[in-house]
């Protein structure tokens, strides 16, 4: 269920120890809040949901879908619906498609989400067999879900940002810098890039 404030915490102080700059940003920063999110298929089809639309409209399609198909949106019941019913629920025809791939990946037991590969990497190509689960938001569900700690999305544009101010970069990094970055942090990452995106507005820094 995520990485907890303590595992925060004392990936950050690690980290701070080899990093100055880390220290710094710590100090005038200080220790970000935890984000968790449930394990499990639900959480899964609220990502493919939530994809190139707001927070709010993501929301409003996710209350008409638990209204029409139950609590949870039931993979069975889904893939059961009807296009023109699931449309009406705001979930567009490529959308649909995405949902309808992790639905049948779950019922035929071809992804275990309860028993994903301990293996980071491992864990990431089983959830992007999905269609619309791409690597980032594997990274995030492994993160924010599963709580691993050495989960690090390169990718992200917040990501690029924090590190950049964190580190007092004069340009926004890119995903292999990013990457290249944080060799040295592991085995706390996922720390490190829950604190960049307390970082990627905070005016104290």
């Amino acid at each position: 269920m995520g990485l907890q404030a303590g595992e925060i915490r004392e990936g950050l102080d690690a980290i701070a120890k080899a990093e100055p700059a880390m220290a710094r940003a710590l100090e005038l920063a200080g220790y970000p809040e935890p984000r968790i999110r449930p394990t499990g298929y639900a959480t899964l089809l609220r990502t493919i949901v939530g994809q190139q639309v707001s927070v709010a409209a993501a929301a409003s399609v996710w209350n008409k879908l638990e209204a029409h198909l139950g609590e949870g949106v039931p993979a069975d019941r889904l893939v059961a619906s009807d296009y023109d019913a699931l449309r009406a629920c705001g979930l567009s025809r490529q959308k649909q498609g995405y949902a309808r791939s992790l639905c049948e990946l779950v019922q035929s037991g071809e992804l275990v989400l309860e028993n994903l590969p301990a293996d980071d990497e491992a864990a990431i190509a089983e959830l992007t067999r999905i269609k619309g689960i791409g690597r980032w938001s594997a990274e995030i569900y492994l993160l924010f879900a599963e709580g691993r700690p050495d989960i690090w999305p390169a990718g992200d544009l917040a990501v690029q940002v924090g590190i950049g101010r964190i580190l007092g970069l004069e340009l926004r990094p890119d995903e292999k810098q990013t990457r290249a970055l944080a060799e040295g942090w592991r085995p706390w990452r996922g720390a490190a890039a829950i604190f960049t995106w307390h970082c990627y507005n905070n005016p104290a820094l």
